[in-house]
């Protein structure tokens, strides 16, 4: 297996894993990190988001290799105490009902408010399309993504 270098939550970490390998499982099965979750295994329900340099992917099906040497943010490494604007609205509104999705839910949110603080319900529904809720706590949602934007101001 070839050694992969990344840097997850501000860490390195060497891996040795086939570099078709999914993100995903690097993350969870490899490193330890078992907040991003699995879903669907084809990027369509939003459960494993993770932030590449930035930015929202879907970690199930994004090959480790093309992650190598990039920024690699989990949804431990938002914050270490739960204090993010976008985590504590999610506590404040009491957002999840299951909570499977809610990972991959607040680390969109995280990414649409950091580009776009004070969002539109349209603006919120155009990012957070994709992230799929077995609960149907939509309106949870967004409602926690305006109050995150009113924390972020504050």
């Amino acid at each position: 297996m070839p050694t992969i270098q990344l840097k997850v939550n501000g860490q390195d970490h060497t891996v040795d894993a086939d570099p078709q390998m999914p993100l995903l499982w690097v993350l969870r099965d490899l490193i330890g990190l078992k907040g991003t979750k699995f879903g669907c295994g084809m990027a369509l329900c939003g459960a494993c988001t993770v932030h590449l340099e930035g930015n929202p992917i879907r970690s199930c099906s994004f090959p480790v290799s093309a992650a190598a040497g990039k920024k690699i943010t989990t949804i431990e490494g938002i914050s270490a105490n739960t204090d993010h604007a976008v985590q504590k609205a999610w506590i404040e509104l009491q957002v999840p009902q299951c909570g499977y999705c809610q990972s991959g839910q607040i680390m969109s949110a995280v990414a649409l408010l950091k580009s776009n603080p004070k969002p539109t319900d349209e603006d919120i529904d155009t990012a957070m399309n994709g992230n799929l809720c077995r609960c149907g706590t939509y309106q949870r949602i967004k409602q926690a993504i305006h109050r995150a934007s009113e924390i972020m101001q504050s």
